[in-house]
């Protein structure tokens, strides 16, 4: 996909490159690549060259990161600390070019040198630090974080292989390590001196200080060493740059001497072995005891570490811990970092010898928390039994926290053991759990839901308890997408068309998007958008034939779904209503049908079966209708593999139907949805999450919503969840849940997708069967706006138009003005003086 337009972007078109400032590119370009990679241009690799480049940029990114920070802690200002076990950050180098100003002239500086940008973004891999929508949230909103002139720091895992490297063999996900790092990370900064000691296990004891008071002392049985890597996170015209902090793990002694010298030379290693698991993977399989126990290790090692650090910068810069909550906001990004709660009270009343009470109100009013899910399992409990063995002292201080929380609830609702019970911090009833979203809840001064519905469901649903005990807390920060990245760098074509109708204005500030508005019904500007959309689906188009060896023709719909595979996302419903689809151009093939391409992209996890059942049936169908002479191509179906922002840079721009269909009530927020409007697709949803704001904004006629709301699922959950009625009265399903069950897509094993058809007919919680009708005729009502294709360019170009409230720099600004109390400066509000601080 080109990406020469946006340099334009950065720096306007009308400007020549300052030959200086070219000349010293070039040759700082090949400084690196003689001093640091320690090659010659003429035997010089691609990854040579691309080391070079980011290395020559990082130096320059380098100054402008010690020069904010300097004026940040001369300033005092009070600083951000975002905690999150995921930052999806995507490739940096393009971006922190994009956003240094730097594209045009490093593209000219390369190409001078006789190297192609566009081919040397490719060397560089995506970081393996995140999974889906949570972790890219996260890197958002540090981007955003920069550009505003908030100081914050990001804190997370730095995991060695990621999550895993997706590969589709026979149509089946496999997991492999992701090796990210296997030829280094130009953009991190080992900080070898930062290290922590994190503990785990072991036993605690009690005895009175000399005025009486209870001392714990807790004597771990074994400690993991944290070590620093710093990369920094540039803000738009690198007006500031702030920094991801991430830990990797170690033992104290990485090799047993004594041990080794015995003969046993692999027991030698053992205890740098079980360190190192820590920053393995994200999300190891937590189906077995040991897996648990590893998730709640990574969990532990980043919150403590992360604690330790940010406690200790606070009283070198500040010197007084009661000053924390006044310079210090700590945010929870999702459940895995509760133990921050516990941690934090740790800290302060065993390390510093603070008196309980005082060290409580200091945790509350420096932490809070967001919740991305309602899922129970997304929510996290873990078994008290092994809290008492792997993290004894912080078992001790919840137990504390819950008997002062339930002092609260019991005056509220005298003798109500049932409401005690619901709103406990720990769970009696199966088997003795911590509720892990409710220890965050109460340690928290602000709890966030990500979309209008999802904070108003927390009331009602998973913390309705502590909503009556706490009804000042729960605030709403509608999630946001940063359109340096996900227009400007992945869209340069529309970037470029719209600067002219909104003004190069639009760079800087997201609402001149609304100029658009008056172009949407101009058949000539109309024209041009479709022209840039046929170049970026032709782009796609290239990428599936080359990565999968199917055809498939630009001109077509494309029908996109790319989200992490889960039975709530719905893909199920989605691959359904294909078959569907497909049975219907058999049976009439002389119709003129709309010609359909149906892209799914998206990993399961790997414990969870049934999803990757559903990637199986994805790809079977693909098998079938691909290779079918009578449908001839006009309905095409494609399973990206391991699917990342990369990935995603090149779908997005080129979607014209945009797949939100997750159960109503299930899906907090979503991103991808606010990715795919601004690059021009049409969203086909239900009423959930952020889809819901989406059509408050873009207008009811510009988008298609269909299925059950959220009230009406629970009305049929409530019924039961065999849908034996809703498949007796649509003929269209029961053909095609007989298909799947008579082996059509698997006729080497026709029991092949057995648990889904009985999914279907009998255990449907997720309202596949009951929304399919719906579904269905939303996407044939698609099918007729399609081929009006001026309306179809209208709504399209509104939808492009009226997305700037999903900027993540108005999220932002929210965060910063309801929760952290973090002042957002002058300059960084308005673009000339942005510009002019850049100057």
């Amino acid at each position: 996909m080109p990406h020469q337009s946006i340099a334009a972007q950065a720096q306007p078109s009308h400007l020549p490159i300052d030959e200086l400032a070219l000349a010293e590119i070039k040759s700082a370009i090949l400084t690196k690549l003689t001093l640091a990679i320690g090659r010659d241009t003429a035997i010089a690799t691609s990854h040579d060259w691309y080391k070079a480049a980011a290395l020559a940029l990082r130096d320059r990114i380098v100054h402008r990161w010690l020069t904010t920070g300097k004026e940040d802690y001369d300033a005092g200002r009070k600083r951000v600390y975002y905690l999150s076990l995921e930052f999806l950050i995507g490739r940096l180098f393009t971006d922190a070019l994009n956003n240094m100003g730097l594209l045009a002239v490093f593209n000219a500086a390369l190409g001078d040198l006789g190297v192609d940008l566009n081919e040397l973004r490719k060397c560089e891999p995506d970081a393996a630090l995140g999974n889906g929508g949570l972790g890219r949230l996260a890197a958002c909103f540090m981007e955003s974080m920069a550009t505003l002139g908030i100081p914050a720091l990001g804190y997370g895992i730095r995991y060695d292989f990621g999550l895993f490297r997706q590969i589709i063999a026979d149509g089946r996900q496999q997991e492999y390590p992701d090796e990210w790092l296997a030829f280094g990370n130009p953009w991190e900064f080992p900080r070898r001196e930062v290290v922590y000691d994190v503990h785990f296990g072991g036993h605690v004891d009690v005895a009175a200080d000399e005025t009486g008071r209870d001392r714990y002392t807790w004597h771990p049985a074994e400690t993991v060493r944290a070590v620093a890597y710093d990369t920094p996170i540039v803000g738009w015209r690198g007006a500031h740059v702030n920094a991801l902090r991430l830990w990797s793990a170690r033992a104290p002694d990485p090799l047993r001497l004594d041990i080794f010298n015995t003969g046993d030379h692999l027991g030698a290693m053992s205890e740098q072995a079980r360190a190192e698991a820590i920053c393995k993977f994200l999300y190891p399989n937590d189906e077995t005891a040991a897996g648990r126990e590893l998730r709640l290790r990574q969990e532990y090692f980043f919150v403590s570490a992360s604690l330790q650090d940010l406690i200790n910068r606070h009283l070198q810069a500040d010197g007084l811990l009661t000053t924390l909550p006044a310079k210090a906001a700590v945010q929870l990004n999702d459940t895995h970092p509760s133990l921050a709660v516990a941690e934090l009270m740790r800290i302060l009343v065993d390390l510093h010898g603070m008196e309980w009470d005082a060290a409580w109100d200091i945790t509350t009013n420096t932490l809070s928390y967001t919740n991305h899910t309602l899922l129970p399992e997304a929510l996290e409990v873990w078994p008290v039994e092994l809290f008492e063995r792997t993290l004894p002292r912080h078992l001790q201080i919840i137990y504390r926290i819950n008997v002062t929380h339930l002092e609260r609830a019991e005056a509220a609702r005298p003798h109500d053991g049932d409401f005690r019970s619901s709103v406990s911090i720990i769970d009696e009833n199966a088997g003795r759990r911590i509720r892990m979203g409710y220890l965050a809840f109460v340690g928290a001064h602000r709890i966030n839901g990500v979309s209008a519905m999802h904070s108003e469901l927390m009331k009602e649903t998973v913390f309705h308890g502590l909503h009556q005990l706490y009804p000042d807390r729960i605030t709403n920060k509608t999630n946001g997408i940063t359109f340096r990245r996900w227009l400007l760098l992945a869209n340069p074509g529309l970037t470029e068309l719209l600067c002219e109708v909104c003004g190069d204005g639009l760079l800087d500030d997201p609402t001149q998007l609304a100029r658009a508005e008056h172009h949407a019904g101009d058949a000539v500007f109309q024209q041009r958008f479709r022209e840039i959309k046929l170049r970026n689906k032709s782009a796609l188009a290239k990428l599936i034939g080359e990565r999968l060896g199917i055809e498939v023709d630009p001109t077509a719909l494309f029908d996109v779904q790319i989200k992490r595979i889960h039975e709530y996302k719905r893909q199920l419903l989605n691959i359904l209503e294909t078959i569907a689809l497909y049975q219907a151009i058999k049976d009439e093939p002389e119709r003129d049908w709309v010609p359909r391409v149906k892209i799914f992209a998206g990993k399961a996890a790997a414990s969870y079966t049934y999803a990757k059942l559903i990637i199986k049936l994805i790809n079977d169908v693909a098998k079938v209708v691909n290779n079918d002479p009578v449908v001839a191509g006009r309905l095409k179906v494609v399973f990206l593999a391991d699917y990342n922002v990369s990935l995603a840079e090149v779908i997005i721009p080129a979607a014209d139907l945009s797949e939100q269909i997750s159960t109503a009530g299930m899906e907090a927020s979503g991103t991808g949805n606010m990715k795919l409007a601004l690059n021009g697709a049409l969203t086909i949803g239900t009423l959930d999450g952020a889809n819901i704001e989406i059509r408050d904004h873009v207008g009811a006629e510009n988008i298609a919503i269909f299925g059950m709301t959220a009230e009406e699922v629970v009305v049929r959950r409530a019924r039961g969840l065999d849908a034996s009625d809703v498949i007796a009265a649509s003929p269209r399903l029961a053909r095609v849940i007989d298909a799947i069950a008579g082996g059509v897509f698997s006729p080497d094993e026709p029991d092949r997708f057995a648990a889904i058809v009985e999914a279907l007919r009998h255990r449907d919680p997720y309202m596949v069967s009951a929304d399919f009708d719906a579904y269905y005729d939303a996407q044939r009502a698609i099918d007729a706006r399609w081929r009006a294709t001026s309306a179809w360019s209208r709504a399209a170009i509104l939808n492009v138009a009226r997305m700037a409230w999903f900027s993540s720099d108005r999220t932002i600004r929210e965060y910063a003005e309801d929760i952290w109390d973090v002042p957002v400066p002058p300059e960084a509000q308005t673009p000339v003086r942005l510009q002019q601080r850049r100057s």
